[in-house]
């Protein structure tokens, strides 16, 4: 089925979901999905609209003008169009932790996730093997901290040539810089563990064990130059009981993660997230 998705961010006022309805029904549009928000404190409107195209009365490259000028202009309107019959294209970030990357394969294997996934990059060689048997680009790319700026560049070249829309971070135990992210906005995803800041370094789970935390969670967000403090995308906890060992947090943690990161993919992929500031508005 093609289909067509909408993403609408405005000033809030009224009649904006009767005239963007009114427009997909006079155009023969059959409406799959319409959800609407109204930050009240921004004074802002946020909508995202999914509907058929296959009988729909307009040229898919006649909708964006027709929908501007009938519309967006008139409402003030900051909109996107999407059409489904191109696929997203996905990078892979990883280092040699290889849960969250054994995950998102197999749900890329399985159909789940209607993404292209055209290169992974990694600072060691570790899951080379793991993802050539997916039959996708393994790229080995050592990190030097005193050759980082050309290492990026590196790495960017390689983004750009393969025509990379976003950028998924799979435990990635490198910090981008500045000038990474500002090429990237709103289109890296990254995911950690949520003791942070309480617990920082290496072993983050061995100091929650010693502090008795009771619960483990996980976060995924958009990448932001303030580290770790990104707009979020999804979260998730689980309880820890007093018999759990240091190996059951570590695993239940990864677990977390895991889902955690998929369904950031998938909500980022259907266009269900809208960034505004250091906030996300999420049509689930």
């Amino acid at each position: 089925m093609q289909k067509a998705t909408l993403i609408i961010q405005c000033p809030d006022q009224k009649g904006i979901v009767a005239v963007v309805s009114d427009f997909l029904y006079k155009h023969h549009g059959n409406i799959l999905e319409i959800d609407q928000h109204v930050d009240q404190e921004l004074g802002l409107f946020f909508m995202r609209a999914c509907w058929e195209l296959d009988s729909f009365g307009l040229d898919k490259s006649a909708i964006q003008e027709v929908f501007e000028q009938e519309i967006g202009l008139r409402f003030k309107m900051d909109f996107q169009l999407y059409f489904n019959d191109r696929k997203p294209r996905m990078a892979i970030f990883v280092s040699k932790l290889s849960h969250c990357l054994f995950d998102i394969l197999s749900r890329y294997y399985a159909g789940q996730f209607e993404v292209e996934i055209p290169l992974i990059i990694s600072n060691h060689r570790d899951l080379k093997r793991v993802v050539e048997a997916f039959r996708i680009p393994f790229h080995y790319i050592p990190m030097d901290k005193a050759n980082k700026s050309a290492i990026e560049d590196k790495q960017i070249a390689l983004l750009e040539e393969n025509h990379v829309d976003f950028i998924v971070l799979a435990r990635y135990m490198q910090i981008l810089s500045g000038d990474f992210i500002k090429k990237y906005p709103n289109r890296i995803i990254n995911i950690h563990h949520s003791f942070l800041p309480a617990f920082v370094g290496a072993k983050p789970y061995h100091a929650a064990y010693q502090r008795g935390v009771k619960i483990i969670g996980a976060t995924a967000h958009y990448v932001t130059e303030e580290l770790d403090a990104g707009p979020i995308i999804e979260q998730d906890v689980s309880r820890v009981r007093h018999h759990n060992t240091v190996a059951d947090l570590v695993q239940m943690g990864q677990d977390i993660e895991k889902v955690v990161l998929s369904k950031a993919i998938k909500y980022h992929l259907e266009h269900k997230v809208h960034a505004i500031g250091n906030k996300t508005v999420i049509f689930y």
